[in-house]
């Protein structure tokens, strides 16, 4: 059974996530150009995981990635098969990589991965470090280094442009300033996809490391239960690849220049693949917004697995958002507020929906009748479900930008989740780095007032292969406290 600690984490960082859907639970028309994108995303390709991993190879960046802070950097990582490692990490000034600041090597060794305990689908894996040398790309870029470090290490060290310098042996460590950490080598999961009806029999291999916390005090000992935007196998054709894969500690990738790209949200979006979140949450996501009216709508539905396909509840919310200013702190992106006015809940199986039945009449107000599985429930009029973390009206701030895929199609990225689970809720704690990117499946300025939201089904997950066999999940109940 789903503990209490478990859901709570669920719903607070998932059903206040931003865009969701409407108060009633609609079934779209099953020509949906969004459902039957879905299925095109999943029936095309066949995803196959390896417990353990085999991550021997050189794995690197596809894109400039955003790390919460914001850090913009490109990694190129390569895994020998004597578990050993040398790993590239080049920091810039701006989200498009264009301006490097300084880039890192380090080296070290790897153990076995195991099956992790933690993250299902996902292996566990220790390392250990051996050296972090450092180099600084211009004298700005060293003097801003150099304020960073720890006193101690100032004294001792005196970064000059195009040297490169040793930041860590044993018993010296003076990477801490820079919020340096590989706690990411912790959590590991490989992905290979292989297309259907592509002749030439072509498989892609995607490499996911574990996230970093998005506050930079907790990341040396952070414990990942989510991933970072995927590394992918340095023998791609992809043009990015090939420029990351090339570049060493003395010659940083520069990536190519981009046209501005105009944030409009107006049309419908659906999740790329089954997405994991940080407290081991699995799920797909399916927002529309309607820029006339300045509203959105969304579903949320959560599963048990890593491939989403046995849900365990959905959450629709829907609301009305404002547009802001373009970002001061990340380039390309825009500022919006969201605020969540209705939602409803619908358990998916029998553990959430005991669970939310011993809530019902018991703690606080949470929706106005018993919970049955599959019957959605409006928690609108009772202000949301306290127990559970919902509370309404909620308002989040938001960051949005657009980008698109090797295949042109358009992506849209809102900002990730704090790692301790709350939300968004004060201009502070905007978000500075991205969760996994949407499609969008319907053509721009498609949506109309009035449209209405469908749910995912599992049968739209059903073609996809999880190779790893079957895993079993333990759930631990957690006697609620009143």
């Amino acid at each position: 059974m789903l503990s209490l600690y478990s859901l709570v984490v669920l719903l607070s960082s998932v059903s206040v996530c931003v865009p969701g859907v409407s108060a009633g639970p609609v079934l779209l028309d099953r020509s949906s150009p969004c459902l039957s994108e879905l299925k095109h995303l999943h029936a095309r390709q066949q995803v196959t995981v390896q417990i353990p991993p085999n991550i021997s190879g050189h794995w690197v960046s596809n894109s400039c990635e955003v790390r919460p802070g914001p850090e913009f950097l490109t990694r190129s990582y390569i895994f020998h098969p004597n578990h050993t490692f040398d790993a590239l990490q080049f920091y810039y000034e701006d989200s498009r990589c264009r301006r490097p600041v300084y880039s890192l090597r380090v080296r070290g060794g790897f153990g076995p991965a195991q099956a992790s305990w933690l993250v299902r689908g996902a292996a566990a894996c220790e390392y250990r470090l051996t050296s972090v040398a450092l180099r600084c790309h211009g004298p700005a870029a060293a003097e801003l280094v150099q304020r960073r470090l720890d006193p101690a290490c100032a004294r001792q060290i005196r970064l000059r442009p195009g040297e490169a310098f040793e930041m860590w042996a044993e018993p010296l460590d003076c990477t801490r300033g820079l919020g340096f950490t590989m706690q990411e080598l912790r959590l590991i999961r490989v992905e290979r996809r292989g297309r259907h009806g592509d002749a030439g029999g072509r498989v892609e291999e995607e490499l996911f490391l574990g996230d970093v916390h998005t506050e930079r005090a907790q990341r040396r000992l952070h414990q990942p239960s989510g991933y970072q935007t995927p590394l992918h196998s340095a023998k791609s054709d992809d043009r990015i690849c090939q420029i990351v894969a090339s570049a060493d500690l003395h010659h940083p990738p520069v990536l190519p220049a981009q046209s501005e790209r105009p944030v409009r949200l107006d049309g419908h979006w659906v999740s790329v693949r089954c997405e994991a979140r940080p407290g081991v949450l699995f799920l797909t996501r399916r927002l529309a917004f309607h820029e006339h009216t300045h509203t959105w709508e969304g579903e949320y539905e959560h599963f048990s697995d890593p491939v989403c396909r046995h849900p365990t509840f959905s959450i629709s919310a829907s609301g009305r958002y404002t547009r802001g200013d373009p970002s001061d702190t990340v380039m390309g992106a825009v500022e919006f507020t969201f605020t969540v006015t209705h939602m409803t809940v619908t358990p998916m199986d029998a553990a959430t929906t005991s669970l939310l039945s011993v809530f019902s009449g018991r703690v606080s107000v949470c929706g106005e009748g018993s919970w049955e599985r599959g019957v959605p429930q409006d928690v609108t009029s009772t202000g949301g479900c306290v127990a559970l973390g919902i509370r309404l009206p909620h308002t989040e701030y938001e960051l949005f930008t657009i980008g698109w895929d090797s295949s042109g199609h358009s992506l849209l990225y809102n900002g990730q989740r704090p790692t301790n689970g709350s939300s968004p809720d004060r201009v502070e704690r905007r978000p500075t780095s991205y969760q996994p990117p949407l499609t969008r499946c319907d053509p721009p300025h498609a949506s109309r007032e009035g449209d209405q939201h469908f749910r995912l089904s599992a049968a739209s997950h059903t073609q996809i292969i999880d190779g790893f066999g079957v895993l079993v999940v333990v759930y631990v109940f957690t006697p609620l406290d009143f």
